[in-house]
């Protein structure tokens, strides 16, 4: 990676399992669904469409640092870009009961640092929320199955592609299963926006993670980003080679940027998969990492990898 990660070190310091000491478990009093919520794993990667099924009263600042492909295939040839884009955001969720929460799903900031073609700039992203209702919640089975409504407003800053089009609305289905020491969790839904500037897309997404000890957990991630229907192509995002990225762009930009590109559906599939753990810090707070790669090319997406810290504190 080209620039700094002294970020990932602050953070990494106060990780359990990176500074060499045992986690402190609190005995504060267990919520409502008792102490089965407190050892559920939020998944880490797909943060504004992965989301764990059971609605809990939290906060959760995230730091990404993504790193761009050097070369990306466009109607007008393969072009250099390289560079990173780094992301600071923080969602929150307010349970209403046990069942039904409000979610805060997209915000922050954006440093765009390509190495070529595009500008370096930065802005803030669109935000994006809605509710969160759980269809199925059973502790003693170990499972929860929910549904979310989330909408995402064109609040963002054009200059880091945010911004375009009227909106969109989120349908997501969210599963989660524990057994023993393993989660598994999944999450399906479709992003449709409110123009046709931009596209119509859908998502797949799992979780796997088994808990060694509190502060060792492992985790496999894995997503799967499909473009439905195309953006009309529109130039857009004018402080970005004079507007012509959905212009040109033959991909779209999975799960935080939309661009609206006209030529999408030549490559309409991303996939992609993260490797990472979360700690216990304590009973109430978890931190994360995961280290995401496409599985698919490169150059036919905006993505060479990402690693992704977060904190989880529930209340």
């Amino acid at each position: 990676m080209k620039r700094t990660l002294l970020p990932l070190v602050a953070l990494a310091i106060g990780t359990p399992a990176l500074a060499g000491v045992s986690p402190v478990i609190n005995d504060d009093p267990a919520p409502s669904n008792g102490d089965w919520i407190y050892d559920l794993r939020r998944p880490i990667t797909n943060p504004t469409l992965f989301d764990l099924a059971v609605p809990s009263t939290n906060i959760r600042p995230i730091f990404a640092y993504h790193a761009l492909p050097d070369f990306v295939n466009t109607t007008a040839g393969n072009l250099p870009v390289g560079g990173d884009v780094q992301v600071y955001a923080l969602q929150f969720e307010y349970a209403l009961s046990e069942r039904l929460s409000i979610v805060a799903t997209k915000d922050g900031y954006i440093d765009f640092n390509p190495d070529a073609t595009l500008a370096d700039t930065s802005g803030f992203a669109n935000l994006g929320g809605g509710l969160k209702y759980a269809f199925i919640l059973d502790p003693d089975a170990g499972r929860a199955l929910s549904g979310s409504l989330t909408f995402e407003f064109p609040t963002g800053n054009s200059d880091v592609f945010q911004g375009a089009g009227d909106g969109s609305v989120n349908l997501i289905l969210s599963g989660v299963q524990t057994i023993d020491d393993w989660q598994f969790a999944g999450g399906a839904g479709v992003s449709i926006p409110f123009s046709g500037q931009q596209a119509t897309t859908g998502f797949l997404s799992a979780h796997a993670s088994y808990e060694v000890t509190p502060w060792f957990i492992p985790l496999i991630e894995l997503n799967w980003f499909s473009v439905i229907d195309a953006g009309d192509g529109r130039r857009a995002f004018n402080a970005q080679a004079g507007g012509a990225v959905p212009v040109i762009a033959e991909f779209e930009g999975s799960d935080f940027f939309n661009i609206g590109a006209g030529n999408a559906d030549r490559n309409r599939h991303l996939v992609t998969a993260a490797v990472g753990f979360r700690s216990k810090i304590t009973d109430r707070i978890q931190t994360g990492v995961a280290y995401e790669i496409p599985l698919t090319d490169e150059e036919n997406s905006v993505i060479e990898s990402r690693l992704t810290l977060d904190l989880v504190w529930r209340f």
